[in-house]
C-alpha cells in the first residue's frame, strides 16, 4: 500500500480547546496515519462567524495509506466520536465546535466531490491563520531533514 503525505488542520474552540487538539492528534495517529510534524499550536479568533470563544488551532503533516475519501470517513468518525454534532458542511454554516479536522493537501493530487475538496481552498488562500500555521509546519518539516 502506497503512503501520501497529508497535511491537515485542526481547530477547537469550546470545552477544553487544547485537551481537544491533543485527542485528535493522538486519535489521528492511532486510527489515520503516523503524524510526522506539527505546527505550535495557535490561539485565533473565530472566522466567517460570531461566538465570544477563540480557537486553538495546529497543522498536522501525516503519512497514510488511506484514499482521500477514505480518509475524510475515518476524520468524521474522530469528530462526531469526539462530541462533533453539526458539520458545517451539511448545516452550510459555522458554530462552535469540540474539533474540526480540514484535509488540506494530499500529496500533489487534485480531488473535488461534494464533500471534499483537495487542495482545501480557504485554508491555502484565504485564511490567514491557516498559511501562518503552513509555514510554520513547513518550517518544522524542514528543520527535521
Amino acid at each position: 500500500m502506497s503512503q501520501h503525505n497529508v497535511t491537515l488542520l485542526l481547530g477547537s474552540n469550546i470545552g477544553s480547546p487544547e485537551l481537544n487538539i491533543a485527542e485528535a492528534v493522538t486519535r489521528i495517529g492511532r486510527e489515520v496515519g503516523v503524524v510526522e510534524a506539527q505546527s505550535t499550536l495557535m490561539h485565533t479568533e473565530p472566522v466567517e462567524f460570531v461566538t465570544n470563544n477563540n480557537f486553538c488551532n495546529i497543522a498536522l503533516r501525516i503519512k497514510t495509506g488511506l484514499s482521500p475519501i477514505s480518509l475524510l470517513n475515518r476524520i468524521k468518525k474522530i469528530e462526531v466520536e469526539m462530541g462533533r454534532a453539526e458539520d458545517s458542511l451539511i448545516t452550510k454554516k459555522y458554530e462552535d465546535r469540540i474539533i474540526d479536522i480540514d484535509v488540506v493537501l494530499y500529496g500533489d493530487i487534485k480531488f473535488l466531490s461534494a464533500r471534499l475538496q483537495i487542495p482545501h481552498q480557504k485554508h491555502l488562500y484565504e485564511r490567514k491563520f491557516s498559511r501562518e500555521l503552513l509555514s510554520d509546519l513547513s518550517n518544522t518539516l524542514k528543520t527535521q531533514i
